[in-house]
């Protein structure tokens, strides 16, 4: 069974005005835990990319991009996404000073769109989950790999936000979020957008807080409602103050009384295999697609 072409409850304008959202100079705390995970499972991946591509760095983990770096340092970087501003910004605060020796010896950072079929890594974390046309994007990071190179991201699962939900739908209230995909189907995209050998897994998250107000200030850095019936229009201090109220239904005794909130963290990694020729009784092969056939020989591979 195909999976949607988007998220049913997944509002695309308002994804497009987060997407928009300035970030500050700091990435969300989550992203960048989330991040270091991910860089742990590198350790079990042998290519070493000379090219690869960081899909928006800068909600993603600028500390995560710095860690890359000194992981591949003689890479070439191209830090890409669909917002050419926010792209431009990582790329002023990811610069080396001129002081510094590494400003000369690293590899120049790239920004744009990196060239198809060049990149042996793409890396995008905690992004999928905000797209309103994944599929889409997939296949916009399937063009950008070389064959055999390989794609690591990450992304929120349906699970996440669970207590919220309870608590909003006792109060007749709104979904907090829109339904987040599950892992499997993640799979089924990745296999429809030309990946292979697509290995999915998940773990679970819970952070605590100590007030309401903090919860709902890392919420914020952390996204928007992004669910089709969300409330419409501005709500008032009154509305607020009964927010306040339900994020404290969240409490938990048995964690000191600390607000408590759960988040399912789906991870993903997938190759570009070798293109192979549709075998019909009459077959066409143009010339692009054999060039890019031959340009790695049968049975020679990188594979991680």
């Amino acid at each position: 069974m195909s999976a949607p072409e988007r998220p049913p409850s997944l509002d695309p304008v308002a994804a497009a005005r987060w997407a928009a959202h300035p970030v500050g100079e700091a990435s969300p705390w989550l992203h960048e835990e989330v991040a270091s995970r991910m860089l742990d499972r590198l350790d079990f991946i042998k290519q070493q990319p000379r090219q690869w591509v960081h899909w928006e760095p800068l909600r993603g983990g600028l500390q995560a991009h710095e860690a890359l770096r000194q992981r591949y340092p003689q890479a070439q970087v191209w830090l890409s996404g669909d917002q050419s501003t926010q792209t431009l910004r990582a790329k002023s605060l990811l610069k080396s000073r001129w002081w510094q020796v590494a400003r000369w010896t690293e590899p120049r950072i790239q920004t744009g769109s990196p060239p198809e079929g060049q990149a042996q890594m793409l890396w995008a974390n905690m992004l999928l989950h905000t797209s309103a046309y994944p599929q889409n994007l997939l296949k916009t990071w399937h063009q950008a790999l070389a064959v055999d190179g390989f794609l690591m991201f990450s992304c929120l699962g349906p699970d996440t936000l669970r207590e919220l939900r309870g608590a909003y739908a006792q109060w007749g209230w709104p979904e907090p979020a829109h339904e987040f995909t599950d892992m499997h189907d993640w799979g089924d995209m990745l296999v429809e957008a030309g990946f292979a050998e697509p290995v999915m897994d998940m773990e679970r998250i819970t952070l605590t807080y100590e007030t309401p107000e903090r919860m709902l200030a890392e919420l914020r850095e952390l996204g928007r409602n992004l669910h089709v019936q969300r409330f419409a229009g501005w709500r008032g201090r009154r509305w607020r103050d009964a927010l306040l109220e339900l994020l404290m239904t969240l409490a938990r005794p048995e964690e000191g009384g600390r607000l408590s909130l759960s988040f399912e963290v789906v991870y993903g990694h997938a190759l570009k295999p070798q293109p192979r020729a549709r075998l019909s009784a009459h077959t066409e092969i143009g010339l692009d697609q054999m060039r890019q056939m031959l340009r790695t020989p049968a049975g020679i591979s990188d594979k991680v």
